[in-house]
């Protein structure tokens, strides 16, 4: 083969292999995906009916997680969780069946731009109060945070939203637009709901989590319901180190006509981890007042004992006492107003 040949060939050896490394750095990286899990048990016994000695065997909650993370800042989320089929008429199975199914509570994807302080995400997402509240409480093996009890809101919903975080957490936000009817519900009318929450960190801690050290927290909600407005108005005090959480917060509603109905939402709770153990107390008071100025007010108690048996496995025994402000209230919720319950919570 002449000289000049071998040489030609030499050369564009060379520069088809120097060529295929910036197109193996190019190559898509593999999307990583990571399944897990949550389930919540519990055991309660209604303390105040002496008659029926009320007690069942539950599970409360079964999450089911689905995590995806690709290339160029996106993610994606796929939770379902179980409910009730409960006493819904005309129902398929019957309304006797009270078994437990499936539901989607999550399903979105986000994107993050590279080196930006701003997530993008869309689908059925976090809605601003409760995921933070949440993470902040750290048991929601006992139970619904107060506003999410009176039925004033939910942890999802059907929308759009852009989460930011700037100072490695010292100031974090959340803005959504959503159906406000809720995860279990889609809307059918015009109205949408805006929600934002704004958190900063005035003090640092030892805990260095988005809910760590001093924080003050706002949030607003504004919508409108076919019924008229379905406004909400919170601001929280809190802090927390890895030993303790202590926290307080407003809220203030209104839903109806002009805001006819005017409802107030007041929620305290601490957590004391006791030092070089694997053991907890918590406490919580809420009060709901459904309507300014009617005689409903209703002040539930929180009391318990938490401890980590393992990593994955936490258990609680605690004290769930509600008191109402009429005789008459009292009278007809007597039945389930004092409960003894052991709860437990464990992850994989």
């Amino acid at each position: 083969m002449p000289s000049f040949i071998r040489r030609a060939l030499g050369v564009a050896i060379v520069a088809a292999a120097a060529g295929a490394v910036p197109l193996a750095a190019q190559a898509p990286t593999p999307p990583q995906v990571t399944v897990g899990g949550l389930v919540y048990t519990q055991y309660v016994y209604q303390l105040k009916d002496s008659v029926n000695h009320t007690n069942n065997f539950d599970i409360t909650r079964a999450y089911l997680n689905v995590l995806g993370r690709f290339a160029g800042g996106v993610t994606t989320r796929v939770t379902v969780d179980v409910q009730r089929f409960g006493g819904i008429p005309g129902t398929t199975p019957p309304a006797t069946d009270n078994s437990l199914r499936l539901r989607l509570k999550y399903a979105f994807a986000t994107y993050t731009p590279q080196g930006s302080p701003l997530t993008f995400k869309g689908g059925l997402i976090h809605t601003p109060w409760l995921d933070w509240e949440e993470a902040l409480w750290d048991y929601r093996m006992q139970g619904q945070m107060a506003i999410e009890r009176g039925g004033y809101m939910s942890a999802a919903d059907y929308g759009v939203g852009v989460d930011g975080k700037w100072m490695a957490d010292k100031v974090n936000f959340q803005f959504v637009v959503v159906n406000g009817t809720f995860y279990s519900n889609t809307s059918t009318v015009q109205g949408k709901d805006a929600q934002a929450r704004v958190s900063v960190r005035l003090l640092d801690s030892n805990d260095s989590s988005r809910v760590g050290g001093l924080r003050i927290t706002g949030y607003a909600g504004y919508g409108r319901a076919p019924t008229g407005a379905r406004n909400r108005f919170m601001g929280m005090i809190s802090y927390r180190s890895k030993q303790i959480s202590l926290a307080g917060e407003a809220a203030a509603t209104q839903d109806g006509q002009l805001g006819a109905t005017n409802g107030h939402v007041y929620s305290a709770f601490g957590v004391y981890k006791f030092p070089q153990a694997k053991a907890a107390i918590i406490a919580r008071v809420d009060v709901t007042h459904a309507q300014a100025g009617a005689v409903d007010k209703r002040t539930r108690y929180i009391a318990g004992v938490s401890y980590q048996l393992t990593p994955n496995w936490r258990l609680l025994a605690d004290w769930d006492y509600s008191n109402f402000q009429t005789d008459a209230l009292n009278a007809t919720n007597f039945a389930t107003r004092s409960q003894a319950l052991f709860q437990t919570q464990f992850t994989f």
